[in-house]
């Protein structure tokens, strides 16, 4: 090899057909002994790149190679910054893929950038922290140039993603940084705490339920926040640790008028729902646009469990209609949801005659669709209008 490259007329900066040099080959398969006799060489260009631009630095410091690194840093002139056609810089690539001797190695080099973002936005501690590489994150935290709030092209933070992924350690370290911003919105008003409820990740809500600043209740483009999706999802945990914070807002519609609790119970959400009606403040009568309360839905889908806990509070309304007259019983008669029909016939409230838009009671649609056992639970409330001819 040392005669090789000594001969006269030896081209070592030249690319073969696969447009990488022999430095580049060196690093990217790790052989030490190769580049540091290529780096004695006066005319090697250390920064000399492939094709793709993609240098002998960006080459092992991307194959975790660290005795490389340590060797091409040593010499002058190499440029630890140089992107690739990404624009992903060595770094970038050492955090994402949790090189951690690396990312120590070039995070020593006062003119390494660790803000520099690839085509995508993203910084090297964006990628460790959507990756869950702890120990790289602490190395990127410990520099206090770097930027813990840099959004990416939709505008996620290094927080954003470690929340969506469930990554609590990560979400720790970056939550002790002071200047972290627990609140900041993507693109679609996503917070990283919407993200964590999102996903069901319990630790990491509890973790950003700890900060006094983090709000709870920052809604995403639909007017959907935290507790909605957690709700929505029937993620207990993350509910019951959001209920527990005084200033959630329960009752937070989105653009449908939709609540959390409507939507658990549209879900059968049972858990999620019985969570929600132990605060005084929820309003389990809430319509959406269409007039369709939660005990309306629990009903027409035959939700029974939703059904029987909604009737438990006092103030819940088993009579309320939606925009065409139809009463929650009305929807369980026509449906053949024999179970919420006699739990619903069970209160002294609601009302068995009560007709839809059309004149049609619930008797009528039970007669209409051969519900025969509904007809008979109907028929045993006292003062029931017969079916039309």
């Amino acid at each position: 090899m040392t005669i090789l490259i000594n001969a006269e007329g030896y081209k070592t900066n030249q690319r073969d057909c696969t447009g990488h040099t022999p430095l580049v080959w060196g690093a990217r398969n790790g052989h030490e002994g190769v580049v540091r006799l290529l780096l004695e060489g006066e005319d090697v260009d250390p920064n000399r790149s492939d094709k793709d631009d993609r240098t002998p630095l960006w080459w092992a410091a991307n194959k975790g190679h660290e005795g490389v690194v340590k060797l091409l840093l040593e010499r002058e002139g190499v440029d630890p910054n140089r992107p690739g056609k990404d624009d992903g810089t060595p770094l970038s690539w050492a955090a994402s893929k949790g090189h951690e001797g690396v990312a120590k190695l070039l995070l020593e080099r006062q003119d390494v950038d660790p803000n520099h973002p690839d085509k995508d936005d993203r910084t090297p501690l964006s990628w460790a922290a959507s990756l869950g590489h702890e120990e790289a994150v602490k190395l990127l935290l410990e520099r206090e140039d770097v930027d813990p709030n840099h959004p990416d092209k939709d505008d996620g933070t290094p927080l954003s993603w470690a929340a969506s992924k469930g990554h609590q350690r990560v979400v720790k370290l970056l939550l002790e940084r002071a200047d972290v911003d627990p609140n900041h919105p993507d693109k679609d008003d996503r917070t990283p705490l919407w993200w964590a409820a999102n996903k069901g990740h319990q630790g990491v809500v509890k973790l950003l339920l700890e900060r006094a600043d983090v709000d709870p209740n920052h809604p995403d483009k639909n007017d959907r926040t935290p507790l909605w999706w957690a709700a929505n999802k029937g993620h207990q945990g993350a509910v019951k640790l959001l209920l527990e914070r005084e200033d959630v807002d329960p009752n937070h519609l989105d653009k449908d008028d939709r609540t959390p609790l409507w939507w658990a119970a549209n879900k059968g959400r049972e858990g999620v729902v019985k969570l929600l009606l132990e605060r005084e403040d929820v309003d389990p009568n809430h319509p959406d646009k269409n007039d369709r309360t939660p005990i309306w839905w629990a009903a027409s889908v035959g939700h029974e469990g939703v059904v029987k806990l909604l009737l438990g509070r006092e103030d819940s309304d088993p009579n309320r209609q939606d925009k065409n007259d139809r009463t929650p019983l009305l929807r369980a008669a026509s449906q053949g949801h024999e179970g919420v029909v006699k739990l619903l016939l069970e209160r002294e409230d609601v009302d068995p005659n009560h007709p839809d838009k059309h004149s049609v009671t619930p008797l009528s649609y039970a007669a209409r669709q051969g519900h025969g056992r509904i007809v008979q639970l109907l028929q045993a409330r006292t003062f029931v209008q017969p079916p039309d001819a």
